[in-house]
Order: structure tokens, then sequence, then C-alpha cells
């Protein structure tokens, strides 16, 4: 288990981190989420020990993690961290990186191994290519499959899709989870899409101004969102006094209501149409089977 401890950080005097703690269970997801500036990276950076905590205290199980003042060599054998920036040899194969931190005294081991990984981030026809001559996205696959080489007990991943075209995004993410789940690994990963938490995540954190504001169950924020933020990582909402806030697929058009609206915009959704109006003086949005022509007047009631 995972134990964050009231940890704070900053670079500068401005906290990046103040007073956060929370829990991850062994082989439990974890999805961290916030805006783009919000600490999530650091977060991630000091639980793997790449910086001094300023207070509070990080441990694994019974090891405690620390930083560089009292590690030589940063990191653990049982913590694994895939970041934005990909560290890769470039003039190797895919095969050798990922065997890159395997033993090669046992050779069938190690093959089994990294034919394993490299079903698992689906580069099998890569093999024996080498990093160099691979795209952005294929060298974070790469760099995915090489952290799980030698079976981390808890891996750390920063925006692990960000680089990885939608043709491959939804396989890979039920490969990769699928394979977490199944070797009980623990994951924390920081990310911008809701797809990365629905269908995947077990529980969320969102961290906003240094602090964690949520940490709950991903059907609880998502049905109950307890704030604008929350509700933007999930869709397009609304906040409609007294209801409060209320997604787009929660208003229904009907032919006669209280709620009277006049179309601005239709945006094609593929499902549906998203449609922006105006409402009681400002923008609302709704969700819609067919196409609406802009300037008419709609009537809408609310489901929650």
């Amino acid at each position: 288990m995972l134990k964050v401890q009231n940890i704070s950080f900053s670079y500068t005097k401005v906290p990046v981190i103040s007073n956060v703690s929370f829990e991850i269970k062994s082989g439990e997801n974890v999805a961290l989420i916030g805006e783009s500036g919000s600490g999530k990276s650091t977060l991630l950076k000091l639980i793997y020990g790449i910086f001094d905590l300023t207070e509070g205290e990080l441990f694994w199980k019974d090891t405690q993690i620390l930083g560089p003042k009292f590690n030589l060599v940063v990191g653990y054998e049982f913590i694994k961290y895939v970041s934005q920036e990909f560290d890769l040899m470039p003039f190797t194969t895919v095969s050798e990186n990922i065997g890159k931190y395997l033993s090669n005294f046992y050779p069938e081991e190690k093959q089994q191994r990294t034919e394993e990984l490299i079903k698992v981030v689906e580069l099998e026809e890569f093999t024996n290519t080498k990093v160099k001559l691979l795209s952005g996205g294929q060298k974070q696959r790469v760099a995915l499959a090489q952290a799980l080489a030698k079976q981390p007990e808890i891996l750390l991943l920063d925006e692990p899709f960000s680089n990885i075209d939608n043709f491959k995004k939804q396989s890979l993410r039920r490969k990769l989870f699928g394979f977490l789940k199944e070797k009980k690994i623990s994951c924390l990963v920081a990310t911008h899409d809701k797809e990365d938490v629905l269908g995947h995540a077990d529980r969320v954190l969102v961290l906003h101004q240094s602090k964690i504001i949520a940490n709950d169950l991903v059907e609880t924020l998502y049905q109950h969102p307890k704030a604008p933020l929350i509700a933007a990582f999930f869709g397009e909402f609304n906040q409609i006094d007294p209801f409060g806030i209320v997604y787009a697929y929660q208003l229904k058009i009907v032919d006669k209501s209280e709620f009277e609206a006049t179309v601005k915009n239709c945006y094609f959704n593929g499902r549906n149409y998203l449609i922006e109006a105006h409402f009681n003086s400002e923008n609302l949005f709704l969700e819609h089977f067919a196409k609406i022509e802009t300037g008419k007047t709609i009537y809408f009631n609310i489901s929650q």
C-alpha cells in the first residue's frame, strides 16, 4: 500500500503541493486529475523520489520513500515511473529496450517476458525495429513496456497515452490496465483524458490549487460532481439554479416546458448533436438526437 502522509513541496515560496494525504491499495488503479499546472507531474515525481519533500512522509508498505538527499540513485526497485520524456536507447531495437533490465542469466524467461510485454503495448510488428525509427506514440508504448519489464509493485504514469493516436488508444488502454489488474500492480495515472478514467480507474483524486479537493469512486464523482472543475473533466455541463451542476445529456428537449432557450450553434457529436443555446442571459449546452437550426426556440426539461 502507498501511504502519502501530509506532504508539501514548493520550487519557490509558492507551494505546489500542500498538505496532501491519500492511500493507494495494492492492485488499485487510481487516476489523478486537475488543470494544467496543478502539480500532477510534481506529485508523481515526489512519490518516485525525484524531489525531497518540504514536509510529510511517503511509504510503500513499510519502506519510506526518500529523495536525492538520502539516495545516491533516485528511485526504488518496487516503483516505476513513466514520464512524458522517454528514457530509451535510440540505436537498439524495441525488444532490446524492453529487455534492458532483465537478467541475461535466464534467456528463455527474458524472451518470454519481452514478448508478453510487446503484445501488451501492441508493437509485435516492430519487435526488431530500432527505436530511433519509431513515432512518438510508438516510443511511448516502448517506455510503458520497459517500465513493466521487472514487474514493479506500483506504476506511476504521467499522461501515458498523450502521444498515441486515436486508432490505438482504446485497445491499448484495455490491454495495459487489464494487465495491471491481472498482475495486481498498483497504478497512479496523471491524466487530462476522461477515457483514461472511465471504465478503468477504481478511484479518482482531484488536485486543485496544490490540494486534493476530492478523493472518491469514479461513479460517485461523475454522478455527483461537487465542483465545476470535476464536471468539466467528464463533459459539457451547465450550472442552473436551483439544480446546480447539470450535464448536457441531462437536458431533454420537449414540446413545451417552463424552460425556454434559443439555439445559437449546433455541433455534430457522432452519436448525437451538441446544442449551444441562449438561456437566462447565459450559454447553455444540451444533447439532442437531431440537428436544430440556429435561432429556433426550444423547450427543455431537466432530469437528474
